[in-house]
């Protein structure tokens, strides 16, 4: 049996973020195809921009930390620390290479998919999953403050093994 996730939120996290992500001509080299996403949102392709781009970027759709970046970094050999991987992380957010998902008030995860979706995440293993747009009902959002618009609404599921 196929179980369902339709959820309905009334209140849920809202973040900006750049509208659209341009897109980009790529040619399957990670190494070109990070560049070209770094110059296509105006951020300039210094090496550590690079580096950590192709460790974010070349295994596809992913969840990370900065902690979890740096310790990538760290086993490849790249020489950046952990102030420099959380600069770059919230550049890339800031740009639209990535979406940020906060989960606890300390802990933010960073996402590669870009595209609207929402996240499952498993307490017990600290780690997100991807739902589907289509598998979640947002109900009536609420009404934005005077001189704000609602950028994006984020659900995010909490999970945990059942007991028993």
């Amino acid at each position: 049996m196929t179980q369902s996730r339709s959820i309905v939120s009334g209140s849920a996290a809202v973040q900006s973020r750049p509208s659209a992500t341009p897109v980009r001509e790529l040619n399957g080299c990670p190494w070109h195809d990070v560049k070209s996403k770094l110059r296509e949102v105006g951020l300039r392709p210094t090496r550590q921009r690079m580096a950590l781009g192709w460790i974010l970027f070349a295994k596809g759709d992913r969840h990370v930390t900065a902690e979890m970046l740096y310790e990538e970094a760290t086993h490849a050999k790249v020489p950046v620390s952990l102030a420099t991987v959380y600069n770059t992380l919230h550049q890339f957010t800031e740009v639209g290479l990535l979406r940020q998902v906060a989960v606890d008030g300390s802990k933010a995860y960073f996402d590669t998919n870009n595209s609207e979706h929402h996240h499952f995440f498993v307490e017990d293993e600290n780690d997100l999953l991807d739902i589907p747009s289509t598998d979640v009902v947002v109900g009536k959002a609420p009404t934005a403050p005077e001189g704000y618009e609602i950028a994006r609404i984020d659900v995010v599921v909490r999970l945990r093994r059942k007991r028993g």
